[in-house]
């Protein structure tokens, strides 16, 4: 009985989690005073404040949900559901409007910013460098003679002829190689440039300047990934297991089984919560 207990709270405590660290749903959670979010609340939960805001970054930030070193989880199976959810909804609302969560969402942003963007080289600067590597390559064919046994002596010539042969058209005004790039090169700088511009483009609706556009993004992955849940849906024991009678329902992401389990008087308001926060949020 206690374990079957124990992993309800647990279950619960992921739940719970899912919701709050992955969408950010507090915006009606009033009946809470603010020193039980920032002191009880997570002394029921057996976590320190310092160690909540890590968890609630690296989750909204990262998309996954971290719950290790929450130890007071049985303490949530004698209390109430829904005041578990607005607590850590409350204080969650809270922490992503401030300076420490910004700071810690700038610094992921400037992560993936797209590095290495394209630029097209100019028909000049081709021409240096192709002559430049003729030089190196003239260079090492002469040292290799140099070295080289009588035996590979003539193999070695032929390369520093090819080598000196491409020095020269790399030298010559009319090589035609460079003379077709630098007649399409206004086009290929066009195409790149609008290359780079759309993966700044995706990097900043991905990560938008506006945080809370970026919780958005969170909060609209919670809604889609609890729609349509039946929860009438018949289930089945295995082998001591617990499934779905509907294939389909197998087939369903984690978090929508999740979603299932936490039950409809728990994802009917926190959908309600969702919808309205994602509508203050311009």
């Amino acid at each position: 009985m206690k374990k079957m207990l124990f992993q309800k709270a647990k279950m619960l405590l992921r739940v719970c989690s899912v919701f709050c660290l992955l969408t950010i749903m507090s915006l009606f959670i009033y009946a809470f005073t603010f020193s039980r979010v920032t002191g009880d609340f997570l002394k029921e939960l057996g976590i320190a404040q310092t160690e909540a805001d890590k968890k609630i970054s690296s989750s909204i930030l990262g998309g996954f949900v971290d719950v290790y070193g929450v130890r007071h989880i049985k303490n949530i199976a004698v209390g109430n559901r829904s005041a578990v959810v607005k607590d850590l909804l409350l204080y969650i609302k809270r922490y992503v409007s401030s300076g420490d969560f910004v700071t810690a969402y700038t610094a992921m942003k400037e992560q993936y910013k797209p590095g290495g963007l394209q630029k097209a080289e100019t028909p000049a600067d081709m021409r240096a460098n192709m002559i430049k590597q003729g030089k190196e390559f003239v260079l090492s064919a002469e040292e290799l003679i140099k070295k080289a046994t009588p035996e590979t002596k003539s193999m070695f010539e032929d390369g520093l002829k090819a080598a000196q042969q491409n020095l020269k058209d790399a030298e010559d005004p009319e090589n035609k190689y460079i003379k077709a790039y630098t007649k399409n090169y206004e086009v290929l700088q066009k195409s790149i440039e609008q290359s780079n511009a759309g993966m700044l483009k995706d990097w900043e609706t991905k990560y938008p300047s506006n945080h809370l556009l970026f919780v958005k993004l969170r909060l609209q992955q919670f809604l889609d990934e609890t729609n349509a849940i039946d929860f009438n849906a018949a289930l089945t024991e295995k082998n001591g297991k617990t499934f779905f009678a509907n294939p389909a329902y197998e087939r369903k992401s984690n978090r929508w089984k999740m979603a299932f389990r936490a039950g409809k008087e728990v994802v009917e308001p926190a959908r309600a919560f969702v919808q309205q926060w994602m509508n203050e949020i311009k």
